[in-house]
């Protein structure tokens, strides 16, 4: 049998990241990393955001489905990549006169924290809801990744009650900052431009992102949002749900999860991080 890499089938990681929905929480993170101005200070220095606006949030994900379903070798190789290009960011940001540096822990846990409650809230909207020990697994398990990161597991609170919390104080604080980068993303997100391969899904995709986030960032961004924009989405959340079960493998599941399926079968030898690379060629072409 293949390398299982840190997870394997029977981890509550695998089965909350194999979900094509939860890639929904990736937008969503996005916009909550944009809100705090020292994140936003990095992308503003490596011009991310004017030259591939679709860059971070690619990473971010691709990080996250190699480190659930790669090897353990793919896993470190995607982490080191990072890492690297870390290293380099870093310095004064003009907007707050704050110290930002993407290896700094303060900064690198509201990066993890935001992607880890934005892939649990589209998991149990769209699939099902986890019992209070599967969402302390799952952020036991996701440990894992930030360590890969370089964020220490002492750094990071030490349950998934307290991570909600933590990211509830952040909302709620002072910290939060609509900035040139915060606008920036939020204009590519609502109206594009949109990688060719995610086009057809990409209206949903932004409309939930924008509608999940929480009241004060919803705020920030000037989202205007009342009861029937709610019941719309509520609405749709829940036919995602319904007919989940019903829909074939291809539709269901994120690529890297049914290419780990058959490695794991004995089916196939290629590697999850070459094939995700030609995913992303693919997609923003």
């Amino acid at each position: 049998m293949s390398d299982p890499g840190y997870f394997g089938p029977e981890s509550i990681t695998w089965e909350v990241n194999r979900e094509l929905t939860v890639l929904f929480g990736g937008a969503r993170a996005l916009l909550m990393h944009a809100a705090h101005p020292l994140i936003a200070a990095g992308a503003r220095q490596t011009s991310m955001y004017s030259r591939d606006p679709w860059a971070r949030l690619i990473r971010t994900l691709m990080l996250q489905s190699t480190v659930t379903f790669g090897s353990k070798e793919e896993a470190q190789e995607a982490a080191d990549k990072i890492n690297k290009l870390h290293l380099k960011v870093n310095g004064i940001d003009p907007v707050t006169g704050g110290h930002y540096d993407a290896l700094d822990h303060d900064q690198l846990l509201w990066v993890h924290a935001a992607l880890e409650v934005s892939s649990i809230y589209f998991f149990e909207r769209t699939v099902r809801r986890l019992t209070p020990e599967e969402r302390q697994r799952y952020h036991e398990e996701n440990l894992i990744a930030a360590e890969l990161i370089l964020l220490p597991a002492d750094k990071v609170p030490a349950t998934y009650e307290a991570m909600e919390a933590y990211v509830d104080e952040m909302v709620h604080s002072e910290t939060m900052m609509l900035t040139d980068v915060a606008q920036d993303v939020a204009d590519i997100i609502s109206s594009g431009p949109v990688p060719r391969g995610v086009k057809w899904m990409w209206g949903f995709i932004s409309f939930a992102s924008f509608g999940t986030l929480p009241q004060p960032l919803k705020e920030l961004y000037g989202v205007e949002w009342g009861p029937w924009r709610q019941r719309w989405l509520d609405l749709n959340l829940a036919i995602l749900g319904k007919i989940r079960p019903f829909l074939p493998e291809r539709f269901r599941l994120i690529g890297p999860a049914q290419i780990a399926n058959k490695r794991m079968a004995g089916d196939s030898d290629i590697r999850i991080i070459d094939r995700m690379r030609q995913a992303q060629r693919n997609t923003v072409e």
